[in-house]
């Protein structure tokens, strides 16, 4: 692929230096539709970013597009704030007569605001008031937003720098598998809960993520998500599952913590709930923990009725049949079979593959390849990027909707990438 130099300059003279994304992809793109995305220039990209996994039903989605024209030319409700609207109605009756109702789930539903970081907020409020404690336990590596809150349980120096302030009422405890086996799972946690010496407050909740994305793909087994969920009903502990990337059949099912067998306090979904890139978050929790007063956690957007239109149509789309997860780990099989191979063709480069569901990543034993191989898949015409601690994880997120043909030339060129940097 022939790529021209794009004029970058009001983007480079007028947008802040905060901007990432654009640093590593720099060109203007101007149109998208699936899989694939297209600049100014006509030059496509295959597109296996998805938004950060808020995109699982791909680019302009023909079906939700559609409801979302419809709704809009007929003049329906945009903003609503917490209003009772025709919109919020159909899609709560979707989310409960698809989603929860089939899964046995009692959760209540809280429209905290629009953004992932915003639900991590008011989960972790809710947490506190209900136990009449500060203190919350996250996982090293961990990642649940920008904001204060989200921030003192996420695990990224660089990010907890940003805040500017002391990150406080945060404990982190090995992740799953962070110590290497070398010792049982949660005897770190369990001996502070236990020892009236050890400084730790007994806390409120514990947040998890069951695949940390932004963490470096580190996946949680089933098994100590179980044990868990055990360590927490027995210390009188809430269990906050954050699913604001894994969740919305990413990692298979609805809920990425089906699996485990497991029931969460309370859940946090973002990012591909909307379906169509529109801000939209939950707060789900169980009803004996609704002890909200009116107005106590609000925000102005938080009554997204475009979401509320794209995000019915994606449950009834794609969800009232039991297909999708069934789509996605099948398709999932195809990554793995490639990663493999890749990993057994460069055994001095990458170290690893791991995933679940349609979200994989590649481990480089060199921490600045996995940057490189993302530049060079970006030349030849691949949108994947980055995760982990050091970058040195290469994260794949395609839509849930990409078809086999996309994944198989999409991990070829993957596939080339490495071999040209390895």
């Amino acid at each position: 692929m022939t790529i021209t130099q794009p004029d970058l300059s009001v983007f480079e003279t007028v947008e802040s230096e905060v901007r990432s994304y654009c640093r590593s992809w720099p060109t203007v793109f101007d149109r998208a539709q699936g899989s694939r995305m297209t600049d100014e220039d006509g030059h496509t990209y295959l597109d296996f970013f998805a938004g950060a996994g808020s995109l699982n039903y791909g680019h302009n989605n023909p079906v939700l597009k559609r409801a979302l024209i419809d709704y809009i030319e007929r003049d329906g409700v945009t903003h609503g704030l917490d209003m009772s609207t025709t919109a919020k109605r159909a899609f709560l009756e979707s989310f409960q007569n698809i989603i929860l109702r089939p899964r046995d789930l009692p959760y209540k539903v809280m429209f905290p605001g629009p953004t992932g970081a915003n639900s991590v907020e008011a989960a972790l409020k809710l947490a506190r008031k209900v136990k009449g404690r500060e203190s919350i336990v996250s996982f090293t590596n961990a990642f649940h937003g920008m904001s204060l809150g989200a921030l003192a349980v996420t695990g990224n120096s660089m990010k907890r720098a940003g805040a500017g302030i002391p990150l406080v009422h945060g404990t982190p405890m090995p992740f799953d598998n962070y110590l290497e086996g070398t010792y049982p799972d949660f005897l770190w946690f369990e001996r502070l809960l236990e020892d009236q010496g050890s400084g730790l407050n007994t806390p409120a909740a514990v947040i998890v993520e069951t695949v940390q994305g932004e963490g470096g793909i580190n996946v949680a087994r089933a098994e100590w998500l179980r044990a868990l969920a055990d360590l927490c009903e027995r210390w009188d502990m809430l269990l906050i599952v954050d699913d604001i990337q894994m969740g919305c059949g990413r990692t298979g099912a609805f809920f990425s913590f089906e699996e485990a067998g497991i029931v969460p306090d309370i859940v946090t979904v973002s990012k591909s709930i909307s379906g169509y890139g529109l801000p939209l978050a939950l707060t789900l929790f169980k009803p004996e923990l609704d002890i909200w007063e009116p107005g106590e956690h609000n925000g102005t957007f938080r009554g997204n009725n475009p979401a509320f239109v794209t995000a019915a149509a994606a449950l009834d789309t794609y969800w009232a049949d039991g297909q999708m997860e069934k789509q996605t780990l099948a398709r999932g099989e195809i990554v793995e079979a490639h990663l493999k191979a890749i990993v057994e063709e460069h055994p001095e480069a990458i170290a690893e593959y791991r995933g679940r569901g349609l979200v994989w990543g590649l481990e480089c034993i060199d921490k600045s390849l996995a940057n490189k191989i993302a530049k060079r898949a970006y030349e030849l015409g691949l949108l994947i990027e980055t995760s982990g601690p050091e970058s040195e994880v290469v994260k794949l997120l395609p839509a849930l909707t990409t078809t086999p043909e996309e994944l198989d030339e999409g991990l070829r060129v993957l596939a080339r990438a490495v071999r040209d940097c390895a």
